[in-house]
This record gives structure tokens, C-alpha cells and sequence, in this order.
């Protein structure tokens, strides 16, 4: 059986981002080469519907949220923290079901970030949530924009 990753599963083509689109990425296939795609996403998997206010987290980077520091908050002002984990617990949950040692993940985004997360119009230096848990928990991680 080929060895499985977990893949951002908006960078397969699938409409999972919070506007309801895709961000389908080729490199990202070549990257899986003949590897098995266990296809995530961390904020639908904690509960959150598509398409969805954009989420930010507030006071830090999701390493923050993991550790009660930051929060996660969606445009309308709605702490959506809970989902948030939620969704990063089932993600890493994934990988250990699947024995996933990688994720290819979406930079920018409050879940997968994995050198920056969205923060208004920008963006700020970080890991979002589900891929800072995923790092904790010996996971390698790569980012695609």
C-alpha cells in the first residue's frame, strides 16, 4: 500500500474554502508523486459549513489557540475557537488513522497555515491551527499558496 498524506483538500480541487472555491494546485500533485492523498479540511471537519465567514486568529498563531493564548474569530465576530480545534483534533486524527507522516498544507489559512496565516487584508508569520497541532505531534509539514 503507498504511504498516505494528508493534503489541504482545497490544493486537490476540491470546494472546500470559505467562499465555497478551490485553490487547485499542480505542484502540489507532483509533490504527492505516486503517494496515497487523504484529503482534509480541518474547519469543515470541526464543523463549520461551506461557504463560511473568513476566520482570523486573534492574539498570536494557531501554536497560541492550541495553547488557550489566541483565539479564533470569524468576520461576524463569532469565536469560533472551538470548531477550530475540533477540526485540528480530527485532522491529526486522520493522519494517525491513515499513518500519514506529511501534510501538504494551504498557507494562509487559519487551520493549515504553515509560514503565515491570514490576518485581515495581510497576513502574519505562524502555523494555523491544525498544522501547528499536526507539528506537535511529529507530523512534517510543507505549505503551498
Amino acid at each position: 500500500m503507498a504511504e498516505a498524506v494528508l493534503v489541504s483538500a482545497c490544493l486537490l480541487g476540491l470546494c472546500t474554502r470559505y467562499d465555497g472555491s478551490h485553490a487547485r494546485r499542480r505542484e502540489v500533485f507532483d509533490a504527492l508523486g505516486a503517494r496515497t492523498a487523504v484529503a482534509v479540511c480541518p474547519e469543515q471537519l470541526g464543523g463549520m459549513a461551506t461557504p463560511r465567514p473568513r476566520v482570523e486568529i486573534r492574539g498570536g498563531d494557531g501554536a497560541d489557540v492550541l495553547d488557550g493564548r489566541a483565539a479564533a474569530v470569524d468576520e461576524e465576530g463569532r469565536d469560533v475557537t472551538a470548531l477550530m480545534l475540533r477540526g485540528a483534533f480530527q485532522t491529526l486524527g486522520l493522519a494517525r488513522i491513515s499513518s500519514a507522516r506529511e501534510a501538504l498544507l494551504k498557507e494562509r489559512s487559519p487551520s493549515c497555515g504553515v509560514v503565515a496565516v491570514a490576518r485581515g487584508a495581510g497576513e502574519r508569520s505562524g502555523r494555523g491551527v491544525a498544522a501547528a497541532l499536526l507539528e506537535r505531534n511529529g507530523i512534517r509539514l510543507k505549505g503551498f499558496s
